[in-house]
């Protein structure tokens, strides 16, 4: 009888039986070959299939408790995997084992040369963190060991943790970016010089870098990116500011758009003086840019820069999703799901807050005739005469 070597499996069909009464492995085995014989033609018979070496050694594992007899049928196969399911399916009609009525139940066929190739991957991984020069083809899996190496290559940094290249500690000049993804983006083009705020409210660890470092701020091509801004350059010393092309964000921008929006990068307060979004220090509010009427007759003060900074002190109050609504005298007021915005009294809903800014959010903040909207991060937001603060 010819034995399947093992470098020649391909799958392994894993079957469950249980019998009425008790038998041996032996019975298995041998219900195994005679059930089947003559069900699938000459060239598919179980005991011919083994004397050529297409299907491995037979394992049973069995045990019987209370009369009667459960166990497991493990078949190693060198047949292709249309061959191996015809196979599989003839053992589920096998009714008998030994004298007693049996069910035979495949759960599974699985693909041993998977694991092998899961293998190849990890411990391929680990080798291209050796290579200096690496040089890979274009194949999917070279793909996949680029990605894993560039991502390998990201180190947090600073007390909250943020995302960065493995340069930002030893180089002079650094390019902070909103997130994660943008960082990401930047290393796989060889940009190590990076370190990503995450989104969430203003690190310290950028204006303690703005200190000893020149910052060029890289933000979104969008309305959003435009009060991130604003936001970095109250909070840290900004030297140089550069953006997207117009509608598109850092992460998805190829490496000759990167290297051309760098090249592009002007002193903050030219990019701030010439930004769409009206910036000023006071924030006060812009004129009216068309002639629509105000949504709500309320009266309404303007906003200084004690304010702002108020509400980025209360801005540890947001939780989820829900809008916190202040009042004139900055109070809280109310902290309610944005379903809710309806029933609130408009004569209270002086401003806005909320963990990110949305288009229904700005359209009730319009209803409301509120000031401004405060928000850690900004959707793709319309024009709107309603103040947005970057807290």
């Amino acid at each position: 009888m010819a034995k399947i070597s093992p470098t020649s499996i391909k799958y392994s069909i894993i079957a469950d039986f249980v019998a009425d009464g008790p038998f041996q492995k032996p019975d298995v085995i041998g219900a195994l070959f005679g059930q089947t014989e003559g069900l699938l033609g000459s060239d598919m018979e179980l005991r011919e299939l083994q004397k050529e070496g297409k299907i491995g050694r037979i394992e049973v594992d069995l045990k019987t408790e209370g009369g009667k007899t459960t166990g497991e049928i493990t078949i190693p196969t060198a047949l292709d995997k249309t061959e191996t399911t015809i196979i599989a399916a003839a053992l589920e009609t096998i009714d008998k084992i030994g004298p007693t009525d049996a069910k035979i139940s495949i759960r599974e066929i699985s693909d041993v040369r998977g694991s092998k190739r899961d293998y190849i991957m990890e411990r391929a991984k680990a080798l291209l963190a050796g290579i200096k020069n690496e040089g890979m083809d274009s194949s999917e899996m070279g793909t996949e060991l680029r990605e894993s190496s560039r991502v390998s290559k990201a180190i947090e940094y600073g007390p909250e943790g943020l995302a960065a290249g493995p340069d930002v500690e030893s180089s002079k000049e650094i390019i902070v970016v909103e997130g994660r993804a943008d960082v990401m983006n930047m290393l796989k083009y060889g940009i190590k010089n990076v370190i990503g705020m995450q989104g969430t409210k203003f690190p310290k660890t950028i204006t303690t870098l703005g200190e000893t470092k020149e910052i060029t701020l890289f933000v979104d091509g969008d309305r959003g990116g435009n009060l991130i801004a604003q936001n970095v350059y109250d909070n840290a010393k900004v030297t140089y500011i550069t953006q997207a092309p117009d509608g598109k964000e850092v992460e998805e921008l190829t490496g000759k758009e990167l290297m051309q929006a760098l090249r592009k990068k002007v002193p903050a307060t030219e990019f701030l003086r010439k930004s769409n979004t009206p910036f000023r220090k006071s924030f006060e509010k812009p004129e009216r840019q068309d002639s629509r009427e105000e949504p709500k007759d309320v009266e309404r003060r303007k906003l200084t820069n004690a304010d702002i900074s108020k509400l980025r002190e209360l801005s540890n109050e947001i939780k989820g999703k829900n809008v916190i609504i202040l009042n004139d005298n900055l109070e809280i007021v109310g902290n309610v799901p944005s379903s809710r915005l309806n029933s609130i009294n408009e004569k209270e809903a002086f401003v806005l807050m909320v963990s990110n800014a949305t288009t229904s959010i700005i359209q009730a903040a319009e209803s409301l005739g509120s000031r401004a909207v405060a928000a850690q991060t900004f959707n793709k937001i319309p024009e709107t005469n309603i103040e947005m603060i970057s807290i």
